[in-house]
């Protein structure tokens, strides 16, 4: 190497330092890739990104590559400063050779490399897994050799092998990336989203209509009153039952009524003979389970019994679907029937608001695992039935009966919320 002209030597170190800058670089830009990005470019055909999802899938032997590149022409340069150094200025020139070289590696060959490959990195990743895939295939048995011990060593310690199911994304990893990202997606289809990855934690029983609110044809009434229920009804399906719903019949479609009433042929024994047999859902059955049972059973409608075969409730298809795109505009009156604003900020909230409504309009976060309505959130508060006009701070907002019937809150009136001072005031009062 001494034959070697020192101006030479200088090239091949400047030459090396720019190799280590790019294998410094390029492993920082593919280990910080997004990989479902990647993978949609590849699912695109994009043959770049094809290439690299390739070298991705097994970042083990690409790790090991990098890293035999990497150490080589460091190594190399390391050495060649020296021999350069020793021909300049003798033995004392090897201390100033080795930490000049230090600062130049870490400068251009580490931090200035890995900086710009973190804002470019799909475009330095798509060049680097072209020069990574034949250089992979060159140097294979190496890379194998070096794997194998390096898995021994990682065994003897107990570190398993990264296992694929862990680069999947839990429900509420999702909502950080689509909450993260709101503005690359419209409002609208944003909230859509996290509605949907909310449906698993919400159950039948948060958004059923209650057992004592359920509509339906009592097959013992006069039929003068079920005609009339027929023609007025606001509701696509009904429930027939006799004397009581624990009776049920089963579901008719008003349609069909309205076809048969035009014709002439209505009657009680024809409204029988169309009752569709009654569908039963388990209580405390996920929305996204029974949206599905919904679609397999090809049923809109069903109720909801608990572990006696008791009914607790009636649940449509289409309530399902407001959990994810919103109430729609069929009723406006009976969605805001419940909850109704008042000009000094208040709220008169009927008894039997459901809980989500409350939260939906309230801003309000009470788990759907408890009380289902604003009555029986007030009764376990009280753990009794409470009177008429007594006043508790609930969720830092003051609430006033307004009204009791038959040991069930009617009415309620619920304040703007208290600042902190006199939250604690209030706290500390109670």
């Amino acid at each position: 190497m001494n034959a070697i002209p020192i101006s030479v030597l200088l090239f091949i170190l400047v030459l090396l330092i720019l190799m280590s800058g790019f294998f410094s670089g390029s492993e920082t830009a593919l280990m910080s890739l997004n990989r479902y990005r990647l993978r949609h470019q590849a699912n695109n055909g994009n043959q770049a990104a094809k290439r690299t999802l390739e070298l991705l899938e097994q970042p083990d032997r690409l790790i090991s590559l990098i890293l035999l590149g990497n150490n080589f022409v460091n190594i190399l340069a390391s050495a060649i400063a020296t021999v350069i150094a020793l021909r300049l200025m003798g033995e004392a020139g090897i201390a100033v050779a080795t930490g000049l070289l230090t600062f130049v590696i870490l400068v251009f060959a580490e931090v200035t490399p890995k900086t710009f490959a973190t804002r470019r990195a799909e475009s330095v990743s798509f060049v680097a897994s072209a020069i990574y895939t034949p250089l992979l295939t060159i140097t294979y048995p190496l890379v194998i050799v070096v794997n194998w011990i390096s898995a021994r060593i990682l065994r003897f310690f107990n570190v398993s092998k990264l296992n694929p199911e862990d680069e999947h994304l839990s429900s509420d990893e999702l909502r950080t990336v689509v909450t993260e990202n709101a503005g690359l997606i419209p409002t609208r289809h944003r909230d859509m989203l996290l509605n949907i990855l909310d449906l698993g934690t919400i159950s039948v029983n948060g958004i059923m209509v209650p057992r004592n609110e359920i509509v339906g044809i009592d097959l013992d009434d006069p039929w003068d009153e079920i005609l009339d229920q027929i023609t007025n009804s606001p509701h696509s399906r009904l429930l027939v039952f006799r004397d009581n719903i624990d009776n049920a019949i089963g579901f008719i479609y008003l349609r069909k009524m309205v076809d048969a009433l035009l014709s002439g042929k209505l009657n009680l024994e024809y409204l029988e003979s169309v009752v569709r047999e009654p569908y039963y859902i388990p209580e405390g059955t996920p929305l996204t389970v029974q949206l599905l049972n919904f679609q397999r059973e090809k049923r809109r409608i069903g109720l909801v019994v608990d572990e006696y075969g008791d009914i607790q409730g009636l649940l449509t298809i289409e309530e399902i679907l407001e959990e994810i795109v919103g109430e729609f505009d069929t009723d406006p009156q009976q969605a805001s029937a419940e909850i109704r604003p008042q000009q000094d900020g208040s709220f008169i909230v009927d008894g039997t608001a459901q809980i989500r409504n409350l939260n939906k309009a309230l801003n309000w976060t009470l788990s759907a695992d408890g009380p289902k309505t604003l009555n029986g959130l007030i009764l376990e508060h009280f753990e009794n039935f409470p009177p008429q006009g007594a006043v508790f701070n609930f969720n830092n907002h003051p609430l006033t009966i307004i009204s009791v019937e038959d040991n069930r809150v009617l009415q309620v009136r619920i304040d703007p919320a208290l600042d902190e001072d006199a939250d604690s005031i209030a706290a500390n009062g109670h």
